[in-house]
């Protein structure tokens, strides 16, 4: 491992506006995106920041375990991601549908948003085959009962098979890919590789992708160090996939995801403040989750949906610290690890990052801020 300093060489960042989304941006060389993730998960690159040195270290994400002090607490993320992208035909036409599954209404009805050509209308029936196999004779008939903002639709399968929209969307949906990474499928390995190994609540349509690099033997090192892990739920909607289009940040609404917060992971919270350990949330879904239970009054168990937007400045209430990946320029998971270390010191470990040839995003390296 070698550590850099975070204040460059070069004269000072000018002033910035702190409330703009421009002013969170970066170049990245488009070869640094990750397509793929490495043949093991602990094996991707860390690149630590630490707040109150100023410094910067880029270390092995196995040697994660050795930043952290015997009392503190991992907060993960056990949500999974389901096969959400769906594929089709529309009956009446023929055309195709492509479509991604948001989350359920009832014991019945599915949200969704898709795309075709022409415009779809309330009672029409959409064919989806499975997305791994489209020549399989099989379909799953769902049809559009209501029309919703945004392009989101409410729609009911009706084929005479199992009802446990886990289970269809098993057979007929595929993994959710990001855009940057450019396959028109997922493959059988992202099937296992885009879920953390503690995956166990089916909802998301994206990873906690800050989770992917962790094994059970990164577990065992940080467990044999006195660290405990306390777990959490946070299903990661559409909101992850669209960007922000407004210039200022106090205009941006962020979608509802649903959360929760069990009591045996407040307690584990609760000894960690009473023993001076730091609580370090295993990524941005788990800090926006902490978070939003905290604007509520005291930490409680907790379960319910969450818009809530973490932007500088902003007065942290659980997290202390933070893995997490590298976000995209002018995201709000960019905003949000520059509310927690500061705007300058982020866009510097992200400067060296590039400099350094780490890879970035979902399938990408790890970031420690301390």
């Amino acid at each position: 491992m070698s550590s850099s300093p975070a204040t460059p060489n070069h004269a000072p960042l000018s002033p910035v506006d702190f409330g703009a989304i421009s002013s969170y941006d970066y170049l990245l060389p488009p070869e640094l995106i990750a397509a793929a993730p490495l043949a093991e998960r602990d094996a991707s690159r860390l690149l630590v920041v630490n707040r109150a040195e100023q410094s910067i270290i880029h270390a092995s994400f196995r040697d994660l375990p050795t930043y952290l002090r015997e009392g503190d607490l991992l907060v993960v993320n056990e949500t999974r991601v389901v096969p959400a992208k769906l594929r089709g035909t529309r009956a009446a036409t023929g055309g195709k549908w492509e479509g991604l599954f948001l989350g359920t209404q009832g014991d019945t009805h599915w949200r969704v948003i898709g795309q075709t050509r022409g415009k779809l209308q309330t009672g029409e029936e959409l064919s989806l085959h499975p997305a791994d196999n489209p020549d399989s004779p099989e379909r799953l008939r769902v049809v559009l009962r209501e029309r919703r903002g945004e392009g989101e639709w409410l729609v009911e399968p009706i084929s005479p098979m199992a009802c446990d929209p886990w289970e269809l969307l098993d057979r007929f949906g595929t993994v959710p890919l990001p855009s940057y990474i450019e396959r028109t499928a997922a493959s059988p390995e992202d099937r296992e590789r885009y879920q953390t190994t503690y995956a166990k609540n089916p909802g998301a349509i994206a990873a906690p992708t800050a989770g992917l690099h962790f094994t059970p033997e990164i577990f065992a090192a940080c467990h044999s160090r006195g660290v405990e892990v306390a777990p959490l739920t946070l299903h990661v909607g559409i909101g992850t996939f669209r960007p922000v289009s407004v210039e200022r940040l106090d205009e941006h609404v962020m979608h509802f995801e649903y959360g929760e917060l069990p009591a045996d992971s407040v307690e584990a919270i609760q000894r960690t403040r009473q023993r001076g350990g730091r609580v370090i949330a295993v990524g941005t879904t788990a800090v926006r989750t902490l978070e939003s239970v905290a604007q509520t009054g005291p930490l409680r168990p907790w379960s319910g949906e969450t818009n809530l937007f973490i932007r500088p400045p902003y007065e942290f209430q659980v997290v202390n610290s933070l893995v997490t990946n590298f976000h995209l320029p002018k995201s709000t998971l960019l905003v949000l690890v520059s509310a927690l270390a500061g705007r300058d010191l982020i866009l510097e470990a992200y400067r060296q990052a590039i400099a350094e040839r780490y890879r970035f995003f979902s399938y990408g390296d790890a970031m420690l801020i301390l």
